[in-house]
């Protein structure tokens, strides 16, 4: 299981990776449209790099989850038994598990709102889209559920010295 999560995990970085260079045109573009009289003004061209950043928001914050950088807020001193760290790390993923489940239900519903509309500029359906808010909450809960079970088997590493035994 843990190679198919790998899987997962190096084709998101491949495609945040073409996302990135795909967002160089459209910018670029614009840019040089702005600036001189080389090309043309496209509209499109902004619609184009909004859509590409919403893609590279959402996959960057699916790897994000994975690599245990997505930002989490100290609240609590840090702990320091290796229960209080399996168990901090326990409410942190538990916290991102939550809003993962909140951004696949109700992500797809607006998925399937935007399947009958289309970009009056590109003509691309929305649903490329808006079935990016479901897609990262279902990276999410794959990549939680990882988190949740190396969690486990810290906590069980850490069962001799839950209360301070040595």
């Amino acid at each position: 299981m843990r190679t198919f999560i790998d899987w997962i995990y190096r084709s998101l970085q491949g495609l945040l990776t073409f996302l990135m260079a795909i967002l160089i045109l459209p910018v670029t573009m614009q840019i040089v449209a702005r600036f001189t009289d080389l090309i043309p003004n496209y509209i499109w061209t902004e619609e184009l790099a909004r859509f590409c950043l919403v893609w590279i928001i959402m996959i960057g914050a699916s790897v994000a989850v994975r690599d245990g950088t997505h930002f989490d807020v100290d609240v609590l001193p840090h702990p320091k038994t290796p229960f209080g760290v399996a168990m901090s790390r326990i409410v942190v993923h538990a916290g991102i598990f939550l809003v993962a489940l909140i951004f696949l239900a109700f992500g797809w519903r607006f998925a399937q709102f935007g399947y009958d509309q289309s970009s009056e500029l590109t003509g691309i359906n929305m649903i490329t889209i808006h079935i990016a808010w479901p897609v990262a909450g279902l990276t999410w809960v794959i990549f939680s559920l990882e988190k949740f079970y190396d969690d486990i088997q810290l906590l069980k590493q850490s069962n001799g010295s839950a209360h301070g035994a040595v």
